[in-house]
């Protein structure tokens, strides 16, 4: 299982699809000892990786305390990051500490298109010099990608940079609207683009050897059984089911995308929200409406509930509206 803690708000940018709308830092951030309790609890849940992001979770002077107590509880500390911030010497404290691989934010070959994405001059370059600088301690990293109708043609180009700098892996991120993504939906891609790209990504996969993964995108997991191929997930949308995430002040979330308050690891321990949340034990029995009830591949992908919600007036368990599957059974 995986989980998600946006361990603070604040972000030295200002991206436009930024699902938690980070900038400033907030007042009521989990502080230092409260971050270590709920690291206890996510391990007594029986989670195993443990991502730390943001905001941008660099900012946090304590996030190598943080890093250090999850590894000392068995659990595998992995970052989502834009990167900017990996000094040499903090690539190594992070190495020390247990994490086990980076992800850095790289969203065109163009830096110009790449820093105005993310409202920050120098940000392609700060990105690859943060994995450089993680390549050079040893520190395993991979690139994420947001896929958007402007990057879409260069979406597998990238992938080609990812293998030449020596990244594990290459996942892409598509988009669901919420935070500031809200303001650029018509940006994202729709049905029969996200079909092709998707297939195009499992065909990649076959010619290249380091790790190739959609997010957001569930039907990937139809696309490549259907290749022929076998993959390592178990599961397209992994949401209530094997993931969740909680944000800079300990509010719990069935994924980054469906902005619904399910408790407060201030007054419940996460363990319990976790267990008992009536929306994550709904989203469990996958009792999905339209196509996505009736679709074979039902267990494999599950459909973005995210999306779903979001094209469906929260209706987190109706049918996923990008997908070119729908209704067919057996």
């Amino acid at each position: 299982m995986i989980i998600s803690w946006n361990t603070t708000n604040q972000c030295n940018m200002f991206c436009d699809h930024c699902y938690r709308d980070a900038s400033a830092k907030f007042e009521e951030e989990l502080n230092t000892e409260e971050g270590k309790a709920l690291l206890d609890e996510i391990a007594k849940a029986g989670f195993k990786i443990m991502i730390f992001s943001g905001g941008e979770p660099l900012m946090r002077p304590d996030i190598v305390e943080l890093v250090k107590h999850a590894t000392s509880l068995g659990l595998k500390p992995v970052f989502g990051t834009n990167g900017t911030l990996i000094t040499p010497e903090l690539a190594q404290e992070l190495k020390e500490a247990g994490t086990m691989g980076v992800g850095i934010s790289l969203d065109s070959l163009n830096p110009k298109k790449h820093d105005e994405f993310r409202r920050f001059p120098g940000a392609w370059e700060g990105a690859v010099r943060g994995m450089k600088n993680c390549k050079a301690v040893g520190l395993p990293f991979q690139i994420h990608t947001t896929v958007m109708d402007w990057n879409y043609d260069e979406a597998l180009k990238i992938t080609d940079f990812a293998v030449e700098l020596g990244a594990m892996a290459h996942h892409f991120f598509f988009l669901v609207p919420t935070g500031r993504a809200v303001s650029i939906e018509e940006e994202s891609l729709r049905a029969e683009q996200y079909e092709a790209i998707l297939t195009d990504i499992m065909k990649k996969q076959q010619e290249v050897k380091i790790e190739l993964k959609p997010t957001c995108a569930p039907q990937f997991m139809r696309i490549a059984k259907e290749m022929g191929m076998d993959l390592r997930f178990g599961r397209g949308c992994l949401a209530g089911t094997h993931y969740c995430i909680i944000g800079p002040k300990g509010l719990v979330q069935p994924c980054a995308y469906l902005n619904m308050n399910l408790g407060d690891v201030r007054e419940t321990p996460f363990s319990e929200i976790w267990k008992n949340s009536p929306v994550l034990n709904e989203l469990r029995t996958m009792k999905y409406k339209g196509g996505c009830g009736s679709c074979r591949y039902k267990v494999a992908c599950g459909g973005c509930r995210a999306r779903a919600a979001f094209y469906n007036e929260g209706d987190y368990m109706a049918e996923e509206p990008w997908c070119l599957y729908h209704g067919r059974k057996g």
